[in-house]
């Protein structure tokens, strides 16, 4: 007999929404989507994996590779006086393949 290959269906939880914060618009993003990159700001604990995983549940697409910064946050003076810190944020860089195409305006 045959064996059918059975997929699992990804199936988008809270939590998955809750890893990918938003699509970062910068020079350098706009840059990298000419090579099938997109960043997003994504939630402090989240890795490698779990960035992998949403995008592939949200986006349908499987991506390639992903690489994660966390820039630290700027001291800031307000009014001459008082001094601090913004806020840390955590990126992902997602590579995707060649022939997928990801329009964050129209998809998220």
């Amino acid at each position: 007999m045959a064996e059918k290959k059975v997929q699992k269906k990804l199936v988008a939880r809270a939590e998955t929404y809750d890893v990918l914060r938003r699509p970062i618009v910068s020079e350098k993003a706009a840059k990298l989507s000419e090579s099938n990159g997109v960043v997003f700001e994504v939630a402090m604990s989240a890795t490698k994996e779990d960035v992998a995983k949403a995008v592939e549940i949200l986006f349908g697409i499987k991506p390639t590779k992903i690489n994660i910064v966390i820039t630290k946050g700027k001291v800031k003076t307000f009014r001459g006086r008082s001094t601090g810190t913004q806020r840390k944020v955590k990126k992902a860089y997602v590579s995707l393949p060649k022939d997928a195409k990801l329009d964050l305006a129209t998809d998220m």
